[in-house]
């Protein structure tokens, strides 16, 4: 290492003629007696904390779903409207065919002896009218497109309930990669407050790993102020508590390691 008096991982900590070294217990540390006093040099650098596993996404099955339109009599034919939302703006001309091929809610939504299997026009009363739009794209198309990273998270989160609620899995889990990939110091709180609600246990966790993680970040960026859940506010209080009791348990251990190298040192001189 360099001539000096840093603490340090591995080769940055700085010594000055070294004359006696001692390893902590764990291996983590090495105590280096010298001239400028008694050095503490980091072995290793601390662990990462646990990454969370990459959603895996199947192959698309737009194809083999629209082979199966073919000779089937049960399946309705024409369009459908759709009207979205309390403005209930409208998507035309959609193939109800289509539709029922891709989303078994629709299958049934249309089905034999359904009001709306012959409707020219149906509301959709429970969503927006992007939402809407994004799903019907995905499944005419097989397109996923969040649109402008502003926001992005937010819209994950609207497809991801109407992909569950049309019974949509592959798009389902496009939205949870998304919203894995968002976590972000304006978003970690906002979707931890949204897995809470939806209990996503996976979001969740990494949301509280990342807010735990940045914390100064997230709080610069408003995180603090945009909590509205008493129960993840709680939850985080309770993470920031067993992080500063962790911490505490680790520097006394380091001060009762310390006095012991001090004290084979002085018995040494």
């Amino acid at each position: 290492g360099t001539r000096g008096s840093t603490d340090g991982v591995g080769d940055a900590a700085e010594l000055n003629g070294p004359v006696e070294v001692a390893i902590s217990p764990d291996g983590s540390t090495l105590f280096v007696g010298s001239d400028g006093g008694l050095r503490q040099v980091c072995v290793a650098a601390p662990p990462p904390p646990p990454s969370f596993a990459p959603i895996v996404v199947p192959p698309s099955t737009i194809l083999a779903d629209l082979a199966k339109t073919r000779g089937d009599a049960s399946l309705p034919q024409g369009m459908v409207t759709f009207l979205v939302g309390d403005d209930e703006e409208r998507i035309e001309h959609v193939s109800k065919c289509n539709l029922c091929a891709r989303s078994p809610v629709f299958r049934t939504m249309f089905g034999i002896g359904m009001k709306e299997r012959d409707a020219a026009e149906v509301t959709v009363s429970h969503t927006d009218l992007a939402s809407f739009t994004a799903l019907v794209r995905y499944l005419l198309t097989d397109q996923f497109d969040l649109g402008e990273e502003e926001g992005r998270a937010q819209r994950a989160l609207d497809l991801r309930e109407l992909a569950q609620m049309y019974q949509v899995p592959r798009l389902e889990l496009l939205c949870a990669q998304a919203l894995q990939e968002s976590v972000g110091p304006a978003s970690a709180v906002p979707l931890l407050e949204a897995a809470h609600t939806m209990g996503d246990g996976r979001l969740l966790a990494q949301c509280r790993r990342y807010v735990a993680d940045h914390a100064a970040e997230v709080r610069a960026s408003g995180g603090v102020e945009q909590l509205r859940d008493l129960g993840v506010a709680k939850g985080l209080l309770g993470d920031a508590l067993d992080q500063v009791a962790e911490l505490k348990g680790t520097v006394a251990a380091r001060d009762v390691e310390l006095e012991k190298v001090r004290a084979e040192v002085a018995e040494r001189a």
